[in-house]
C-alpha cells in the first residue's frame, strides 16, 4: 500500500486531521506494504519543547522535584482532541535537570485510575529507588525516591515500567527526559542553552483513529507500529533555527519502532554523546539508528534561510522483507522540518575531542555470562517477580554476550549501568557506539558482547531488571532480574511489588 501524497490530499480537501486518520489503515501489521510520507506534510505545527521542571531546595539541600500522572486530553490534529495521559500535563512530562553530585528527591503522585510506576531510564541509583515494577505506586498514592546523581552528563529519560502495562501507559503518553550536567566535562563549542540551540527530540509513532483517540493497531511482529509521528508530542513539526550549529538530543521514545535519522539533503552531522554521556570524539555520519529505548545526542550545521527536513530511512532489521515491511524498516517517514532564520548567530566549531570513555578496563573481568534472546524468552525463561536470574559482585566487571537467535528484531536494556559494546558480530562497533550505553541494538541473527561495570549499590532482594526495551516484548516477559551483592555475598527472594498509597 502506498500512502496518498499531499497533492493527492490536497485535491480531496483533506490535508490535516483528515490525513492523519486517513492513514490509520495500514494493512494488519504483518503483510503492508512500506510507505512514505514524504510530500504529506506541510510542517504547519512550532515544535512543542517541554518545559524544564521547576524544583524547590529541600533542608538537606535535595533538589526537589513533583511529578503528577494524571489523565488529560491534548490537541494532536487540527480538529479533534485526543485523550491522553502526561506528567504535569496532558501529555509527555517536563524536562528534569540535575548537576552531578547533587541529591535530588522526586515526588511522584499517581492521579490514574491504574496503578503506576516511574522508571529513570539510564540512572545510576539504588535499585530500590529505580522505579521498576516492584515500585507500583498506586492509584491515590505517593512515591518518593532519592538518591545522588552520580554519573557523567547524558541524555536519560523517565517512563512507567508496570509489568504487563509498560506499553499502554508509554503510549497514552508517559514519558519524559531526564538530563544529567556536569559543569566540570562541559566543553567549549558544545551548544548548551536548552530551547535556543539545544533542544529535546522525542520521537514517538501513533495511529490515530477518526474521533482523534489513539488507535493501538496494527500490530506487527515486533509491536505497534504507527504511521503517523510526534515529536515532543506535536504532529507536523517544524523548529524555527536561530543559530549556526544546533544540538538535538534524540529519544527513540516509540515501543516498536526503529529509526535510521538522516537530513533529507544527505548533509553530514556529528554524534556527540550515546545513552550513557559523551563520546571520546565527535563521529561524523549520515545516519543514526536509534532502537527503542536509545538516545544519541548530535549536532547539525545551518545556513541562514534553508529549509532542512530531518527523516527516517529504510535500515536493515535482518528480515524477510514482508516482515521487515511490517516492522517498519523499509519506511521512509517524514520526522521534523527546521527553518533556519535569515541571519543565524554564529555557533564555533565542534572540539575534536570530547570528555567521554577511553577504552573499557578489562583486566579483571569477574564473569561471562550468555543471553539469548528468542521469541518473548531471555535464556529459555521468561519474567518470574519471585525468581532472581543473576546475581552479580559490587564493584566487578562483567563480559555479557547477548545474542538474538530469533527472527525478529530485539535490544537488550540493561538497569543501572553504562555498558560499553565491544563488538556486534565480531567487529568493533561505529565510533558513535563506542560511548556509554544502556541499550543494545540486536537485528536478526545478531550478536554483542558487552563490558558490564556494575557499581556500589548493594540489595540482596530487591532486583533491577534486564529486558527487550520493544515494550510488547517486555509486557510479554521478556525480561529478567539481577541483583548487586558484596563480591560471595549470595542473593535472597526478591519482595512482591509494592503499591505506596498515603
Amino acid at each position: 500500500m502506498n500512502l496518498p501524497t499531499r497533492r493527492s490530499l490536497l485535491k480531496a480537501g483533506l490535508v490535516g486531521s483528515a490525513a492523519a486518520w486517513l492513514l490509520a489503515g495500514c494493512g494488519d501489521g504483518n503483510t503492508r506494504d512500506a510507505y512514505s510520507t514524504v510530500g504529506t506534510l506541510d510542517f504547519a505545527n512550532p515544535l512543542r519543547i517541554p518545559p524544564l521542571a521547576p524544583a524547590t531546595r529541600s533542608s538537606d539541600g535535595a533538589r526537589v522535584f513533583e511529578l503528577a500522572a494524571a489523565e488529560g486530553s491534548t490537541q494532536f490534529l487540527p480538529d479533534r482532541p485526543t485523550p491522553t495521559w502526561g506528567y504535569n500535563g496532558s501529555y509527555l512530562g517536563p524536562t528534569l535537570r540535575a548537576t552531578r553530585g547533587e541529591k535530588v528527591r522526586i515526588a511522584v503522585v499517581n492521579r490514574l485510575p491504574e496503578a503506576t510506576s516511574v522508571h529513570w531510564h539510564g540512572m545510576h541509583l539504588p535499585a530500590g529507588m529505580d522505579g521498576g515494577p516492584h515500585q507500583m505506586v498506586a492509584p491515590g498514592g505517593t512515591w518518593t525516591p532519592e538518591w545522588v546523581v552520580n554519573q557523567p552528563a547524558a541524555t536519560l529519560w523517565y517512563h512507567p515500567h508496570p509489568h504487563g502495562a509498560t506499553e499502554q501507559q508509554v503510549n497514552r503518553g508517559l514519558a519524559g527526559l531526564f538530563l544529567v550536567e556536569d559543569p566540570e566535562a562541559a566543553p567549549d563549542g558544545l551548544p548548551r542553552d536548552y530551547g535556543r540551540d539545544d533542544f529535546p527530540v522525542v520521537v514517538q509513532d501513533r495511529n490515530f483513529a477518526k474521533d482523534g483517540s489513539f488507535h493501538d493497531g496494527p500490530r506487527a511482529l515486533t509491536g505497534l507500529t504507527g504511521n503517523s509521528i510526534l515529536v515532543n508530542g506535536t504532529w507536523n513539526p517544524h523548529l524555527a533555527v536561530s543559530t549556526e550549529a544546533v544540538r538535538l538530543r534524540l529519544l527513540n521514545a516509540s515501543s516498536a519502532r526503529s529509526y535510521s535519522f538522516g537530513f533529507d539533503d544527505g548533509r553530514g552531522f556529528a554524534v556527540v554523546a550515546s545513552d550513557g554521556g559523551l563520546l571520546a570524539a565527535p563521529a561524523a555520519v549520515d545516519r543514526v539508528l536509534l532502537s527503542p529505548g536509545e538516545r544519541a545526542e548530535v549536532v547539525v550545521r545551518f545556513a541562514p534561510g534553508e529549509r532542512v527536513e530531518l527523516r527516517s530511512f529504510p535500515h536493515e532489521l535482518g528480515m524477510t522483507t514482508a516482515l521487515a515491511n511490517g516492522a517498519g524498516g523499509n519506511d521512509t517517514l517524514s520526522i521534523l522540518q527546521f527553518r533556519a532564520a535569515a541571519r543565524l548567530s554564529p555557533s564555533p566549531e565542534l572540539p575534536a575531542a570530547l570528555p567521554g570513555p577511553g577504552a573499557p578496563d578489562l583486566s579483571a573481568i569477574a564473569a561471562t555470562r550468555t543471553f539469548i534472546l528468542n521469541g518473548r524468552h531471555i535464556n529459555g525463561r521468561q519474567l518470574d517477580h519471585n525468581r532472581i536470574d543473576t546475581v552479580v559482585g559490587a564493584g566487578t566487571t562483567e563480559i555479557w554476550n547477548v545474542s538474538n537467535t530469533h527472527n525478529q528484531p530485539h535490544n537488550f536494556h540493561i538497569h543501572d549501568v553504562r555498558f560499553r559494546i565491544l563488538d556486534i558480530d565480531g567487529a568493533p562497533p561505529p565510533p558513535e557506539l563506542a560511548g556509554l550505553k544502556d541499550t543494545v541494538f540486536l537485528p536478526v541473527r545478531a550478536s554483542a558482547r558487552l563490558a558490564v561495570p556494575f557499581g556500589n549499590y548493594t540489595d540482596a532482594a530487591m532486583p533491577y531488571m534486564y529486558h527487550c526495551h520493544l515494550l510488547w516484548h517486555e509486557d510479554e516477559g521478556m525480561m529478567g532480574q539481577f541483583t548487586v551483592v558484596e563480591p560471595g555475598q549470595t542473593g535472597s527472594a526478591p519482595p512482591a511489588a509494592v503499591q505506596h498509597q498515603h
